[in-house]
C-alpha cells in the first residue's frame, strides 16, 4: 500500500525519543513527522537507509558546495565521514555514524570540532479522528561547541529544513519500504 499523503509536518521533537533530553541547551532542535503506509516496515534501520539513499539530486549538489567550503575551517567532510565507515560501511547510515538502536527508533549523527550533532528517526503511532496510524519523526539536535558551530548553523539552518522536509516527501512519493520486501 503506497501512502498517499506525502505531506511533512513540523513537530515538536518527541520526549519519547532518545535525543530530547541528549543535550541541556541545543542550539538547534527541530523535527518533522510524515505518515507512513499501515505496511510500511517496522525497521528504523531499513527506513533510515532507505530514506538517506534516496535523497533528491539537488541535496548532492548542494552537499558538495558544503564541503568545499567547510573543507577550509577544518570541518569533516561527507566524504571523510563515508571513508571513516570502512569498507563493510557497518556502523554508519550514508554519513551518519549510527550511536544507538532501539526497536522503535535509530539514533545517528556525528560529533565534530565544532558542534556535535544527534538524528533521530523515530517510528510512532499516532492517533487520529480515523484512527491509530504509523508516522516517521525525523528530529535534529546540535549542540555547538564555539563561534564557528553556532555560525555554521545559522547559516544552514534554512537548508537543513528544506533538505529534511524534501527528503522525507520524496520517501514517501517513492513508496516506503515494508515488511515484504525485506
Amino acid at each position: 500500500m503506497e501512502n498517499a499523503d506525502w505531506s511533512v509536518k513540523p513537530v515538536a521533537v518527541p520526549g519519547e525519543s532518545a535525543v530530547a533530553g541528549w543535550c541541556d541547551a541545543p542550539y538547534l532542535a527541530d523535527a518533522y513527522a510524515i505518515r507512513l503506509p499501515l505496511d510500511a516496515s517496522i525497521d528504523t534501520e531499513q527506513l533510515s537507509r532507505f530514506l538517506f539513499s534516496h535523497q533528491p539530486s539537488w541535496v548532492a549538489r548542494l552537499m558538495s558546495v558544503r564541503d568545499t567550503v567547510v573543507a577550509r575551517f577544518g570541518i569533516k567532510t561527507a566524504k571523510q565521514l563515508r571513508r571513516s565507515s570502512g569498507a563493510s560501511g557497518e556502523g554508519r547510515v550514508d554519513i551518519f555514524k549510527i550511536y544507538q538502536r532501539a526497536s522503535h527508533e535509530i539514533i545517528l549523527g556525528e560529533d565534530d570540532k565544532h558542534l556535535d550533532f544527534r538524528v533521530s528517526v523515530l517510528r510512532q503511532m499516532r492517533n487520529e479522528a480515523a484512527g491509530e496510524y504509523p508516522y516517521l519523526v525525523l528530529s535534529t539536535v546540535v549542540h555547538c561547541h564555539n563561534r564557528l558551530g553556532r555560525v555554521y548553523i545559522t547559516l544552514i539552518a534554512p537548508f537543513h529544513r528544506m533538505v529534511v522536509e524534501s527528503t522525507l516527501r520524496r520517501a514517501g512519493r517513492l513508496g516506503w519500504p515494508t515488511a515484504a520486501k525485506l
